[in-house]
């Protein structure tokens, strides 16, 4: 909670016992990057030395007979162990403050976190738990928020407790329960007698800085006791990536719905595989919501009641029953959409069963293509039909927006159509490829309330289609998957199909790997250049590697701006380029690079240069090693220092 003590705001972790406050004790490191600003609000406590007496506000004093308090860093001492708080972030610095107190002969260590849900994540956080145990022993209790936070992050619980280096309880990962509690009956001399073995950690402890401590003159062990059952070392529990896919958004979209007082969701389906993944995520959410409710758990059943408008004592039992009262999928065909895409539309919604309607927008793009014609004089043509570039793309964006339009404005009447109560929130359903590339229209149909897959890469999305075609039971999912992706904005025609990759001049496995390099290895064009010469040169050339980082970087930066107003979105992925909290970088760039790209092309000189040198003087390997082969020479020429 945060506490105020003097002139400073601390957030801090209360311990309380037998209803007394032990200790205050305020974090000492805060989370300030990533999607995290805790500077922004709080400030860390530095006084380490010592711990100082915090006057309690006056209702909390008469509440608890109870004027002062220990304020600061410290353990709590009971007569048969000794027990600490190590909050969130400091489990992840540098040196960890478990480190110091297990030397001081704390065995228990008690972290409240907050810590959101990532793709693949989940074992990076297990590893720090055990690493912590592993050399020092110690019981490490994790617990952890689970839920939507408000906003774009997704607290994915799986609070554990782990004994010397191994985890004896775990709860789940992903669950519409409020509450959940983890339990594990541990035997403390198993803590005595590893950190007893290990002679470094006995040197060490010798010489400690000592920690202060609060007593607490309690036991707060059992006896020995042959009918209690110690909790046995288990196997990590970890879902896959596609599991993760379904059930980490679908959990973020109930508590999101539940929270906002929406009465249900509008979707634009398209047919195609971004839209498809986002119903397929609300058909799981459906699922997760009927199954927890057959588990007993009063209070999902309270809110779908509520949210399903469901009368005289019933409740959701079927989740496409459930699905047609909280879920609209709109498809809005227009004279290019094709006939394939509009029957996986419904196909789709008939499986997952959303209330489903088909829409065509042509009306209103001759419409609005009229108005300007009046207006200018002029009507702009697709670029197969001899228009420009500039024609090409005023055309596509009038049929995107137009979609956007439609889809608000369908959220907020349909409810009133159906004698419903409420308004239903719009989804979106870009993903984090396209925002980074800026394959998107301002403005058009991925501007939503909320998305649920804008932080997920097409790569995974694909893989999650092919899995949930199976495992959610949408079979129609794998023929959208196989599909080419498609905006389908323009003119079909016997010699001319519009594709997603051909658009953008790069495949969506080269944009992952452009995302990972710019935002977690923080590469500009140059370093981009570098990093790829080397994993690429074995089948392109410098100059190739070259264009393809120019031409990503000119269109990155070219429609950067647009992640200003990105639809707020699941947070799931490393490299998202989300601008609100998580890639804070600036947006207006000069697209030309010109030093960089400069830059770029004296190093393909140089790299080519050398090239020419390897075939004259017949030297082995220079030419397999492309971007690589300046180590390669090296390595040839005697000079392993040099290579190295």
């Amino acid at each position: 909670m945060p506490i105020i003590r003097g002139s400073e705001r601390y957030n801090c972790q209360v311990l309380c016992f037998n209803r007394k406050i032990v200790m205050i004790r305020p974090k000492m490191w805060l989370a300030n990057d990533g999607n995290y600003r805790e500077l922004r609000w709080f400030t860390t406590w530095k006084q380490k030395d010592q711990l100082v007496e915090f006057q309690l506000p006056p209702e909390i004093s008469e509440a608890l007979s109870q004027t002062s308090v220990p304020f600061g860093y410290g353990y709590i001492q009971f007569l048969d162990t000794a027990v600490a708080a190590e909050i969130c972030e400091e489990l992840f610095t540098p040196n960890p403050p478990h480190t110091e107190l297990a030397l001081n002969g704390v065995e228990v260590f008690l972290n409240a976190s907050g810590s959101h849900h990532q793709l693949r994540k989940l074992d990076l956080r297990l590893r720090a738990f055990i690493g912590a145990t592993h050399t020092r022993g110690g019981v490490y209790m994790y617990s952890n928020h689970q839920g939507c936070d408000g906003a774009r992050l997704y607290y994915d619980g799986c609070s554990c407790v782990v004994v010397n280096g191994e985890v004896v309880a775990q709860g789940s990962q992903f669950s519409l329960k409020d509450v959940e509690v983890v339990v594990a009956q541990v035997d403390l001399d198993a803590v005595a007698s590893l950190r007893g073995s290990i002679s470094s950690f006995q040197e060490q402890a010798s010489c400690k800085t000592k920690v202060s401590s609060v007593a607490v003159p309690y036991n707060i062990c059992k006896p020995f006791n042959l009918k209690m059952l110690l909790s046995s070392p288990q196997k990590i529990m970890y879902h896959s990536p596609e599991e993760e896919i379904a059930f980490g958004p679908g959990c973020w979209l109930w508590d999101y719905l539940r929270r906002s007082g929406a009465s249900g969701f509008l979707l634009p389906l398209s047919g195609g595989a971004d839209s498809s993944s986002v119903a397929a995520i609300v058909g799981c959410m459906c699922q997760l919501v009927v199954k927890e409710i057959a588990n007993g758990d009063e209070q999902v059943k309270a809110d779908a009641i509520r949210i399903g408008n469901y009368t005289d004592g019933k409740f959701p039992t079927d989740s496409k029953e459930f699905a047609k009262r909280i879920f609209y999928t709109v498809y809005m065909g227009s004279e290019n959409s094709s006939e394939a895409t509009k029957t996986r539309a419904k196909v789709l919604a008939d499986e997952i069963g959303s209330w489903h309607l088909d829409v065509c927008i042509d009306g209103v793009v001759s419409s609005l293509l009229s108005l300007f014609q009046t207006v200018t004089g002029k009507r702009p043509r697709y670029k197969v039909d001899g228009g420009s570039n500039v024609e090409n793309l005023g055309l596509q964006n009038i049929q995107a927006r137009i979609r956007m339009v439609l889809a608000f404005m369908l959220a907020s009447l349909l409810p009133w159509v159906h004698n419903k109560k409420g308004f239903y929130l719009v989804l979106g359903s870009s993903n984090v490829d396209e925002a980074l590339r800026g394959y998107l229209t301002k403005y058009d149909c991925s501007a939503a309330d909320i998305n649920p897959i804008g932080s997920i890469s097409k790569q995974d999305l694909r893989t999650f289609l092919r899995w949930a075609a199976n495992h959610l039971g949408y079979s129609s999912l794998a023929e959208i998957e196989a599909a080419p992706p498609t905006a389908e904005l323009e003119p079909i025609r016997s010699n001319y199909s519009q594709l997603d990759e051909v658009d953008m001049g790069m495949t969506y496995e080269e944009l992952s790997v452009y995302g990972r390099l710019r935002k977690i290895f923080r590469c500009g064009p140059v370093s981009m250049f570098k990093n790829l010469c080397y994993k690429w040169g074995a089948t392109l050339t410098p100059s190739e590697v070259a264009d393809k980082v120019k031409h990503f970087f000119k269109y990155y930066s070219i429609n950067r701006h647009k992640m200003t107003v990105l639809t707020p979105s699941y947070h799931a992925e490393s490299y998202s380029p989300e601008d609100n909290r998580f890639d804070l970088r600036q947006f207006l760039y000069n697209a030309r690079w010109p030093y960089q790209f400069r830059k770029m092309d004296e190093l393909v000189q140089e790299m080519n240069g050398d090239r020419v040198a390897f075939k004259e003087t017949g030297e082995d390997g220079g030419t397999a090693a492309g971007g690589g082969g300046m180590g390669v020479v090296a390595a040839a020429s005697g000079n392993p220092k040099a290579g190295f």
